[in-house]
């Protein structure tokens, strides 16, 4: 092989394998001498990559861990895998990694050819995550959309349903992507209205970037983060208790997210303690179907007389 930065690539690639190589099959599988091999494995050193060689009959080498994280060659069953994970990563809560996903997806889909891009998006055609929680997702598609837009500081156009139904269009200098919990947040300027506006993604609709660059305006806040935060009402924390009458194993599988712990009392019953707001661990415990009593707080209690109350009224029982 003659071309110098196509052996370099293809060298690379299998070297970016876990195995190490003997420099005579490595000479072998691309066709030059051993002593192109050791020049070409100097090239790859020059560039950053940190090669290993070992001496001996059985001496080889091989990429080891180095300092910075060099450039991937992948192969198109790869490609593919880490486009589906980034993506089912994006789209739901995967604490520490939501935003580190979608900057990576945004960057792998932007150099996937169109071939992977169409297989990517049939696996995620084809299949469909039983979601924890409340049921609120996000399309990843319109994360990277969004994302690409705040890069690039592209104004953004999209659909929107306020939280009383009303739709509407949007054109919005867009600032931050922001994950808070169970929901993503975009914090942009919007242009319509001449102020600050915070909209939820799950809400959003049809984004696309208009191509008109715009110069960012300062924040009425610290940063995004905390401009969400102060926008948010924040739910009052408490320890919740209470006894499931299902199995420890089917609880965990179908309650999602528990900063707290579920033990087995037996097979047909668990304990649950979990630390988060009355009303959303009430509505969560309900959307299971199971009978459960509560042991603590009491504040949870009334809250589900209440409910109670509410449900005999609706149905015809209250006066």
């Amino acid at each position: 092989m003659s071309d110098t930065p196509a052996r370099l690539l293809n060298l690379l690639s299998l070297l970016q394998t876990p195995r190490e190589w003997p420099g005579t099959e490595l000479a072998d599988r691309l066709g030059v001498s051993p002593r192109t091999i050791r020049r070409d494995i100097d090239r790859l050193r020059d560039l950053g990559y940190p090669v290993q060689a070992t001496m001996g009959a059985i001496g080889g080498y091989r990429l080891i861990a180095g300092t910075a994280m060099p450039p991937l060659l992948l192969d198109d069953e790869e490609a593919v895998a880490i486009a589906v994970g980034l993506r089912a990563a994006a789209g739901h809560a995967v604490a520490g990694l939501e935003e580190a996903s979608v900057r990576a997806l945004g960057k792998l889909l932007q150099v996937l050819p169109g071939r992977l891009r169409h297989r990517v998006g049939a696996l995620n055609t084809a299949t469909v995550a039983l979601l924890p929680g409340d049921g609120t997702t996000v399309d990843p598609d319109d994360l990277t959309v969004i994302a690409g837009a705040v890069t690039n500081r592209e104004r953004l156009r999209f659909a929107y349903l306020t939280y009383d139904g009303t739709a509407s269009r949007r054109n919005v200098e867009p600032e931050r992507l922001v994950s808070a919990g169970h929901r993503w947040y975009l914090v942009g300027y919007d242009l319509d209205r001449d102020d600050w506006r915070l909209f939820r993604v799950d809400r959003l609709g049809e984004p696309h970037a208009t191509g008109a660059r715009f110069t960012p305006r300062p924040l009425p806040a610290e940063d995004a983060a905390a401009y969400v935060a102060g926008k948010l009402r924040r739910p009052t924390l408490t320890t919740i208790v209470a006894t499931v009458h299902t199995s420890a194993e089917e609880l965990r599988r179908r309650f999602g997210r528990c900063d707290g712990s579920i033990e087995p009392i037996d097979e047909h019953s668990c304990l649950l303690r979990t630390t988060d707001s009355v009303e959303w661990t009430a509505m969560r415990l309900l959307r299971l179907g199971h009978p459960f009593e509560v042991s603590a707080p009491e504040e949870m209690r009334v809250f589900l007389r209440s409910l109670a109350d509410q449900a005999n009224h609706a149905a015809g029982g209250g006066s």
